[in-house]
């Protein structure tokens, strides 16, 4: 799994301040925000940033061109009872703040922000500082 689509986090981790390294840091939602609406806006930048192809995507990866380079891979999450869900279907990146994280899907060109528990492991992708 890891090699595949490395570690997933839970909210604890990600707060910790220990993720990134020095001169990065966690994503705000109001920096994924801005780079969303670079990409066009919702309805686009998941395709935009996914990973194109079904090597790990299940088809039909609607929209995938990874135009931006981001190379969204579909890791899943982890529930707080430790199973994997929707591994090859869902990629879910945290944001700096609790509860809030990036969502893309195999059957979608779109981005958008969704819920999930603090317990739940997620992608982390970090962003250097200014």
């Amino acid at each position: 799994y890891r090699n595949n689509y490395g570690h997933l986090y839970n909210y604890y981790a990600v707060s910790s301040g220990k993720l990134c390294p020095v001169g990065w840091h966690m994503p705000t939602k109001q920096e994924w925000g801005t780079l969303i609406g670079y990409l066009g806006g919702f309805n686009t930048a998941g395709g935009k940033s996914k990973e194109s192809g079904t090597s790990h995507w299940t088809s039909p990866n609607t929209g995938a061109d990874n135009s931006s380079g981001f190379t969204a891979l579909p890791g899943g999450y982890r529930t707080d009872e430790g199973l994997f869900r929707q591994v090859g279907d869902t990629g879910l990146w945290w944001c700096a703040t609790v509860h809030d994280v990036v969502q893309m899907t195999y059957n979608s060109s779109s981005a958008s922000f969704l819920w999930v528990y603090e317990e739940y492991g997620a992608s982390v992708r970090c962003v250097k500082d200014n």
